[in-house]
């Protein structure tokens, strides 16, 4: 009986990386460090495998797939996004693949190495934090369309649809000082990416023309999710001056502080006002139904997908920037307004 074939799975296991990060070697790709390179090399020479590459030529062949690549799918905002993206392209004959980093560059790397495995006929990517140009730079030497969504990536010779998120705090900003809050605190995200700068560059650009206090002191980062919420709130309380109202980074940071607000006995939209980021679907269902700026989750989905398919179908275009508007979905979580209850909790 003849020697079993090696496979990739068999070099993977053998120098312990994954097979994606094998497929990436033998693609003589850039994106793999040269230890890992060489440790690769070294079991494909131990192993004597051999590189069938008219066979991977066929299996790089374009097909009816489109990949999306999220940042954080436990965020329901990338739920929506995905389901607006599949109407699009299930009606255009494409079936999609759906892959989560979860803010892992190593791991938005294999994935990515994965799909273009498959054939993929375009990206839509969400990139994990520290993503740079170069990481992107193989697909486009490789033909493959890429779409950019929510956060751009500054030089990349990519399309990319992001929200208007400077726009969407200043009209959250403002509608709290509108409601006499005079001390606005914001609440969560990381500071290293572009939709964290943009939203906090609004916010601070509303107090100012409030003449209100901007110290940093009001803004504490957080992770961008319930949990980071809850801490969020928890520090915010625990300031002397506190304040009575918070634009929040995004609706899973919202929830999280309406937590840490009833964990304190304080009743959100009566005692404390809040204001999201996002508006995804439980945003209307919440109690107090939560005030938000409404980026249109699903809809920023569906551009996406729309964006991809024409270059996939056109061949080669110049790459778009689409920065899509926003509106402020007033509901119940911003009603508290200062008054009596407010100065209490601020004493």
């Amino acid at each position: 009986m003849g020697k079993e074939r090696v496979t990739v799975v068999d070099i993977a296991r053998a120098a312990g990386v994954s097979k994606s990060t094998v497929s990436l070697v033998l693609q003589g790709s850039p994106l793999v460090n040269e230890a890992t390179r060489a440790k690769v090399n070294a079991a494909i020479r131990e192993l004597g495998y051999v590189y069938n590459r008219s066979a991977a030529n066929l299996r790089q062949a374009r097909s009816k797939i489109i990949g999306i690549v999220v940042n954080d799918l436990t965020n329901s905002f990338f739920a929506e996004l995905a389901v607006g993206v599949d109407e699009v392209v299930q009606s255009a004959g494409f079936v999609q693949f759906l892959a989560n980093t979860s803010e892992k560059l190593e791991r938005q790397r294999e994935v990515i190495a994965s799909m273009r495995e498959h054939g993929v006929s375009g990206l839509i990517i969400s990139p994990a934090r520290g993503t740079e140009v170069g990481d992107l730079a193989p697909l486009g030497a490789a033909g493959i369309p890429v779409v950019l969504v929510v956060r751009d990536i500054p030089g990349a010779d990519v399309s990319s649809l992001i929200s208007d998120n400077h726009a969407g705090a200043v009209a959250a900003v403002r509608h709290l000082v509108e409601r006499g809050h005079r001390r606005v605190a914001f609440l969560g995200g990381f500071a290293d990416t572009a939709v964290f700068e943009a939203r906090m560059r609004g916010y601070r650009d509303a107090l100012q023309e409030a003449g209100l206090d901007t110290s940093e002191t009001l803004t504490i980062g957080s992770a961008p999710s319930r949990a980071g919420g809850v801490t969020a709130i928890e520090q915010a309380m625990m300031l002397k001056e506190r304040p009575t109202a918070a634009l929040c980074f995004n609706d899973a940071v919202a929830f999280g502080v309406c937590d840490g607000l009833r964990a304190r006995r304080l009743e959100p939209g009566e005692d404390f006002a809040v204001i999201g980021f996002d508006d995804v679907i439980e945003a209307k269902t919440a109690v107090p139904a939560l005030t938000t700026v409404s980026v249109d989750p699903q809809g920023m989905g569906e551009r996406a997908a729309e964006l991809l398919l024409k270059q996939i179908n056109s061949g080669r275009v110049e790459p778009e920037a689409i920065v899509s508007p926003v509106r402020l979905a007033i509901r119940q979580s911003c009603g508290a307004a200062v008054g009596r209850r407010m100065k209490e909790i601020s004493s």
